[in-house]
């Protein structure tokens, strides 16, 4: 009986885990279009900035883009999502880190990316 138990916990968390990891990326990228949460351009580091070829809109657009694509994968594929999105949130949180600024968001990523990375591995036994 306990192990039925076990097995329905970890089920009902993985699927709480895969929901979260793939409809935030979903969120947070189409908001890169809108910037209705937050003006997104204000989270590149600025000496990455100046070395973009185009405009910090069209950077975050493309951001986007492979955010929504992320999460649709986390979806469909969570093991190979979560392992996308915890490599994703890694390199933001890096970013910001380098930048100086943000530091309390760049914590937040690493967290989720551990999550994310843990979701992944919990995907290869449900």
């Amino acid at each position: 009986m306990e192990t039925t138990t076990s097995s329905q916990t970890i089920r009902s968390t993985f699927n709480l885990l895969k929901l979260t990891f793939g409809i935030v990326p979903i969120v947070a990228g189409t908001d890169k279009f809108t910037n209705l949460l937050t003006n997104w351009e204000n989270y590149i580091n600025p000496s990455l900035a100046h070395m973009l070829p185009f405009a910090p809109h069209a950077f975050m657009m493309i951001v986007g883009l492979i955010e929504i694509i992320a999460g649709l994968i986390v979806l469909t594929r969570p093991a190979i999502g979560g392992f996308i999105v915890a490599a994703w949130l890694t390199l933001i949180a890096l970013t910001l880190l380098a930048g100086g600024n943000y530091l309390d968001v760049a914590v937040r990523d690493l967290v989720m990316a551990i999550g994310a990375f843990s979701m992944a591995r919990i995907s290869k036994i449900v």
